[in-house]
Formats: structure tokens, C-alpha cells, sequence
């Protein structure tokens, strides 16, 4: 059989299923489903020159790379690709060949460094070193049984705080941009991330197939959100925090925490079995917070990164 490598088509709903299906075999730590790789394509900031490529063997997609530019990085130039093949349909040259194609794509759309996200398991470490790359800082996936687990007893709400839902929102959500976007910038991670851009956020983040407007949850004081769990759900039974911060004024109050707890609750009453959650390796205060409410490490992935010359 001969793999081929080409762009997604995302109006094929072999491509799309096939693209999302990849993505859940493996790295079932994330929510991926065939509207959310459809949103992805269609979507993107154009400054990001955004591809979304797989890798087929006879008509079966087996593969699948994320390739864009970091637009909205305070530093010009990092790119990023992150490749996925099938574990039943590795060594097949699908790897190798989704990481050329995205190499060349980013060379010629001006990077000058790439990163890739790599499970850190033997095989895969050892294919990014073999392409060039070197070895950065890890992260961890996290997951709490929602079924069968325990959730710490809920907080009292502090007096002036009010817990309010993304769809309180729903006629004016740039205060929750405004809180994203202050809450992304302050996050540990080698790539700096600053948004500006709220029609992109709107488009990307609050139109997105699988935010969960119902269990994102907000603490509010005087009218303001100050803090924000963000909430995906592939619409059945998981569910993801997409992002969890705090405004740099109001952090040490245990507002995050108080957000996340309450939307987790929601979610376990509407249904919900698991949920998963992400953090960069020096993120001490999340962890903190994902460890008292019951979650577990179920994963660890390493950024690497290559120079290009």
C-alpha cells in the first residue's frame, strides 16, 4: 500500500471523521470530533497560514498534522506542527511524510523555529530527535473519573462574588475575552501568546463547536469576570477544560479553583463520566488545583523544538 499526503478537505466528512479519528486513537486526551476539525480549518486567522494535513493509505486516513504559524506570539517566526499517525498504522512512512510536508510549508511561510508536542514515550522521542529536534519542556494530561470518583465538597462563594455561565454572556462575551486573553499571556510555556485580536477570538473560541457555554463557569465581582473555567464537551460523556485562569488583580483567592469545582459539578450532574484537563509541567498553581479536585496524570508530552537554518 502507498501513503500519500495531502491538505484535509473539509467539506469530506471521510476526511474530517478520519482526521478526528486519528487525532482520538492517538491522543485520546483531547476532544476531537469531525465539526471540530471542520471549525479548525475554516476558521483560522489567516496570518497563521493554517493547514491541517493527513496522511492516507488506500482511502483510509491513517495520519494527521496541525501546521501553522504562532500569529498571535509576541516573537515572529515559531511555527508549529504537531503530528499524529494511527498506533495500529504506524511504520508505514506516514510520520515521516506528514513531517516533511509541514517542514516545507512552514519554511516557506518564513518560520525560523518550529515545535512539536511529542508523547514522552521511547518511540516517539526517538522520531523527533531523528528529524532534528531537541528535547524542551514537558507537560502532563490529566484526568478525573467523574463516574465513579470523589469531588472535594463545594466551596462557600466569598461574599461579592457571583458565579455566572458563558451564556450570562451570550449578548456581550468580550469581557471573557478580555479575561482570556490577560489570563493566556501569564501562562508558563517557551511560546509567549498575546491576543489582540477579539473578532478572531470570537470566531475561534466562542464559536467553537465544542465550547460548552452551559459549563463554562465565570466568577464575577461587580459586574466583571475576574476568573474563568472553560469548558468543552464532545457532546456525550467528556468533557475538557479548555483554559482555567484568574485577572492578575484578583489571583490568590481561590477563584479558579471556586469556578472550576462548580462547572465540574454541573458537568457530573448533566451526564458527564470524565474530564481532562492539561498542564505545562511549572504550572504549580494549576496543578495544585487539578490534584485537590481528584485528578490524576494519565499522560506526559514534551515540547521539542528545531532551529531552522
Amino acid at each position: 500500500m502507498t501513503v500519500i499526503v495531502r491538505d484535509l478537505q473539509p467539506d469530506v466528512p471521510a476526511d474530517t471523521e478520519g482526521y478526528a479519528r486519528v487525532r482520538h486513537l492517538a491522543l485520546p486526551y483531547i476532544l476531537f470530533t469531525a465539526d471540530s476539525v471542520r471549525h479548525l480549518v475554516t476558521n483560522s486567522h489567516p496570518d497563521a497560514h493554517f493547514r491541517q494535513l493527513i496522511a492516507v493509505e488506500d482511502g483510509e486516513v491513517i495520519g494527521s498534522a496541525g501546521v501553522s504559524l504562532a500569529h498571535d506570539s509576541t516573537e515572529p517566526g515559531q511555527g508549529y506542527l504537531n503530528i499524529y499517525v494511527r498506533p495500529d498504522r504506524i511504520r508505514r512512512g506516514a510520520g515521516g511524510l506528514l513531517t516533511r510536508a509541514a517542514e516545507e510549508h512552514l519554511a516557506t511561510i518564513g518560520a525560523t523555529r518550529l515545535y512539536t508536542w511529542v508523547l514522552d514515550e521511547p518511540g516517539n522521542r526517538a522520531f523527533a530527535e531523528r528529524h532534528g529536534y531537541t528535547r524542551g519542556r514537558p507537560a502532563h494530561f490529566l484526568r478525573l473519573d467523574l463516574a465513579n470518583g470523589t469531588l472535594p465538597p463545594l466551596p462557600e462563594v466569598p461574599l461579592g462574588v457571583e458565579l455566572r455561565t458563558a451564556a450570562d454572556f451570550a449578548d456581550d462575551p468580550r469581557p471573557l475575552f478580555e479575561l482570556d486573553a490577560e489570563a493566556v499571556s501569564d501562562e508558563p510555556g517557551e511560546v509567549t501568546i498575546e491576543f489582540t485580536d477579539y473578532e478572531a477570538w470570537f470566531e475561534q473560541t466562542w464559536q467553537h463547536p465544542l465550547l460548552d457555554r452551559e459549563l463554562t463557569t465565570a466568577a464575577v465581582v461587580d459586574g466583571r469576570p475576574v476568573a474563568l473555567s472553560l469548558a468543552y464537551t464532545d457532546g456525550a460523556t467528556r468533557y475538557s477544560t479548555a483554559m482555567t485562569g484568574t485577572a492578575r488583580a484578583y489571583r490568590g483567592r481561590g477563584l479558579a479553583k471556586l469556578a472550576k469545582i462548580h462547572s465540574l459539578y454541573r458537568a457530573r450532574a448533566a451526564g458527564i463520566t470524565e474530564a481532562f484537563t492539561g498542564n505545562d509541567a511549572g504550572n504549580d498553581p494549576m496543578i495544585a488545583i487539578n490534584k485537590w479536585l481528584g485528578y490524576e496524570i494519565c499522560a506526559t508530552e514534551v515540547r521539542y523544538v528545531r532551529e531552522l537554518g
